[in-house]
């Protein structure tokens, strides 16, 4: 039988050594499990009864195979137990890292895309050129400019923030620039705008993409000369403030369709951040949980302290459509519901648990399935937009094609988004 099974893994990639006493193999063992504990076991036993198989597992074997051995089984389950081990390292690794990572603040990750953005603020952090930050949704944009204000000279400075989707046009006006008493209806004491109040620190214009039109003339002259007039005011108030702004829009197809204007865009964007979005940013998803973890078990006083490698597999497979925000909900859930000292697959949403990643076909085994060029070119783009989060700039330079072509064919297939 070991002769069998040898000869049936060498050709699926395994180096197989095999004994036929028990003494000899309990030797091994004792070799392996010295050396390397966390090495999984694979219990082969002609006694397949649940008694036996649950025996097994309790002693921490991480599979139970009946015999006859058949190979395909056999071989998918040793794959298992490698990636198993796998993610438990990866788990273990990520657990370590998040230490080293405090010093970057809440910009928390050992990617690529993480790393390049941390480069690029580590380069400007102390500059008061205006710095534009894009990125989906949750994908730590104001982190992204807390970060830049407590790490660079204007620390000691305040911190100020507007949301410009959050407030009517008038009411934004009077935070931005402020009034003066009687200015309006209620204006029944003078206030400072917040340009003012930030003056000598930070001021974070939080989704600038969806500032009123009528209102970017004045933002614009207000940066460029560096002084506001209160409404209903005589007198300009001269301000010193970091400018920060975010959004989760697209600005260059905004100033090309006349939503934005195009010299503010200039103004603001002198130094542009891009927030990857977490799909794109491998195995930071499982850094962050930890980072999460570890946060949420300190604030609830519950002793977890990692993730399961089979939560850790199904956190890496899924899509995170609302980015780092999502995974810290998710974390937060699965902390308050764990019963043990590890978050388990059971912990997470269902939306998590249940999720089957989608791919677009471009070929099949069956002829069937084929598809004609056209509309293989249509699920295509169609799949990149939706990667990128419909940002049509960003997916036109992954197509390789012109914005404007990109357009086109988005009106041609129901999907411009207008």
């Amino acid at each position: 039988m070991c002769e069998a099974i040898a000869a049936g893994l060498g050709p699926r990639g395994h180096e197989v050594r095999w004994e036929t006493s028990a003494e000899a193999a309990l030797a091994l063992c004792e070799r392996i499990v010295a050396s390397r504990p966390d090495v999984p076991v694979v219990v082969i036993t002609a006694f397949g009864s649940l008694e036996t198989a649950i025996a097994a597992i309790r002693a921490g074997a991480y599979d139970f195979i009946t015999k006859p051995v058949k190979m395909d089984a056999l071989a998918v389950a040793l794959s298992r137990a490698v990636q198993h081990r796998s993610l438990r390292e990866e788990v273990k690794r990520l657990r370590h890292l998040v230490g080293e990572a405090e010093r970057f603040d809440e910009l928390v990750g050992d990617s690529g895309p993480m790393r390049r953005v941390r480069q690029l603020l580590d380069r400007v952090v102390d500059s008061d050129a205006s710095v534009l930050v894009t990125g989906e949704s949750g994908t730590g944009k104001e982190v992204v400019a807390r970060v830049l204000h407590r790490r660079g000279r204007r620390k000691e400075g305040p911190f100020v923030a507007v949301n410009c989707a959050a407030m009517p046009e008038p009411l934004l006006e009077s935070e931005l620039f402020g009034h003066v008493r009687g200015a309006f209806t209620d204006a029944r004491a003078a206030r400072t705008g917040l340009f003012v109040q930030a003056h000598r620190g930070t001021l974070l214009l939080d989704e600038i993409g969806d500032l009123p039109l009528a209102l970017q003339p004045k933002l614009l002259r207000a940066l460029q000369e560096r002084v506001v007039r209160p409404i209903g005011g005589n007198e300009e108030v001269p301000f010193d403030v970091h400018l920060v702004a975010t959004t989760n829009r697209d600005l260059e197809s905004a100033v090309e369709e006349g939503r934005f204007r195009e010299d503010l865009f200039f103004r603001v964007n002198v130094i542009h951040v891009a927030m990857p979005p977490l799909r794109a940013r491998g195995s930071d998803v499982l850094l962050l949980a930890q980072h999460f973890l570890v946060h949420h078990a300190g604030k609830a006083g519950k002793r977890v302290g990692a993730l399961s490698p089979e939560a850790a597999e199904r956190l890496l497979a899924y899509a995170w459509p609302g980015n780092v925000r999502e995974l810290q909900n998710a974390m937060e859930r699965a902390v308050a519901l764990a019963q043990y000292d590890h978050v388990t697959v059971d912990d997470l949403p269902e939306k998590i648990r249940s999720y089957r990643p989608s791919h677009v076909l471009i070929a099949a085994d069956d002829p069937s399935e084929l598809v004609p060029l056209e509309e293989a070119e249509r699920r295509y783009i169609l799949r990149v937009v939706e990667s990128v989060g419909g940002n049509k700039t960003l997916a036109a330079r992954v197509l390789g094609i012109g914005r404007k072509t990109l357009y086109r064919k988005l009106v041609q297939y129901g999907a411009s988004g207008e």
